[in-house]
């Protein structure tokens, strides 16, 4: 894995560039710093998330998840590095099916909300969702492989789910969206 900082303030980054872990410097406009800027707030997300109370096995899940997101930071820090692997993809859709499983089917469109829990799980998705776009972007320009978008992709669906066996655990249920309701 690339270089590793030592110190922090380095006031190498005041001309507008970042180093990146190959020891090469882009714009921190980059569409490769926007990616690794978003993917790093999704994982920063993650580790709100994990300040509430929360089922163990939902826990222990979203801790793997702050590993793979490190892992994928990591990919996209160093052009040309593979650190994402299928079989963490394999994971996310494991989980997709195992919390899926004990959900009851969806009939209407849901609001983010009920817990602090779950509704921080609704901002998890939509950063992850961000993420994805800056992933695209940047694979139209640079090479990315596949694997990193789809585990971002992914990542979004099961906090979804998340959001809903959270709200659950806590006694609660979906924020059901009703038409026509604010006006």
């Amino acid at each position: 894995m690339g270089n590793r900082l030592s110190q922090i303030a380095t006031r190498t980054g005041d001309d507008g560039t970042t180093g990146l872990g190959d020891g090469s410097r882009t714009g921190k406009d980059s569409l490769r710093i926007a990616a690794l800027g978003d993917v790093d707030e999704l994982n920063s997300v993650v580790g709100l998330i994990l300040t509430e109370p929360m089922p163990d096995d939902v826990r222990e899940a979203l801790v793997g998840i702050q590993h793979d997101l490190f892992d994928l930071g990591g990919e996209l820090c160093i052009p040309g590095y593979e650190n994402v692997t299928e079989s963490q993809v394999a994971r996310l859709d494991e989980l997709l099916a195992h919390y899926n499983a004990t959900l009851p089917r969806l009939q209407e469109f849901i609001l983010p909300g009920g817990t602090r829990c779950a509704a921080l799980a609704h901002v998890g998705r939509t950063v992850a969702r961000r993420a994805e776009r800056a992933i695209v972007a940047l694979g139209t320009s640079e090479e990315v492989r596949p694997v990193c978008r789809q585990y971002v992709n992914r990542l979004s669906d099961l906090l979804f789910v998340l959001a809903r066996v959270l709200n659950r655990a806590d006694g609660g249920s979906d924020v059901l969206w009703q038409q026509g309701h604010g006006k």
